[in-house]
């Protein structure tokens, strides 16, 4: 239920989920806001399969996204679509998620009582089966709280958290820039070289 919170919610995921993954991306959370009928908002976080997202990426999906809802009509009434990256604080939806940010601070809820509580707040440490494992804060043990309780999971701002954004974008531009500037037709002929000897 991370990904989608209503019913309305886990049915569009069935719809648009393909849509996506054949552009070429994930959708890592769906909310339908707001009343029936105006004004409701359909937002869709969304991620490439490398964990990046564009301002382009976005337009691309949202594109890709409105033809199916066009010709599926499947929410009532006016609503706006809204297509994001899922940002710095990002949710954790997936199991991969607590994976690819080991490490990193984090906000845990479930829906039941575990030791007194609801909400858990410390290091992720990764996964151990169906089971995401958390360091809290004052505990000397390894929390393991079942991924199925979880009803939201979050990242928490802190400065490591940014550093790793950071390195991550300029990775990501490098990548960009080398293949503009010569990982394209590197080593092929040019049209005005010739291949004999």
């Amino acid at each position: 239920m991370l990904r989608g919170k209503t019913a309305e919610d886990q049915k569009l995921l069935q719809l648009l989920d393909p849509v996506a993954e054949a552009a070429g991306f994930e959708i890592v959370r769906l909310r339908l806001m707001g009343g029936t009928g105006h004004g409701r908002r359909l937002q869709v976080m969304a991620e490439q399969p490398d964990g990046t997202m564009l301002v382009e990426d976005c337009a691309r999906l949202a594109r890709a996204l409105s033809q199916v809802l066009d010709a599926t009509d499947p929410i009532s009434g006016e609503y706006v679509l809204e297509v994001s990256s899922p940002g710095v604080d990002r949710p954790l939806t997936r199991l991969k998620d607590f994976e690819t940010y080991e490490g990193c601070e984090a906000r845990l809820e479930i829906d039941r009582l575990a030791e007194g509580r609801k909400r858990f707040r410390g290091e992720l440490a990764g996964l151990d089966g169906q089971n995401v494992a958390i360091n809290l804060e004052g505990e000397t043990e390894t929390a393991l709280l079942p991924f199925e309780w979880l009803t939201e999971a979050k990242l928490v701002i802190t400065d490591a958290l940014l550093k790793r954004g950071a390195e991550a974008r300029a990775a990501r531009l490098e990548r960009e820039n080398t293949l503009e500037h010569g990982g394209k037709d590197a080593g092929a002929p040019h049209e005005d070289q010739e291949e004999g000897p």
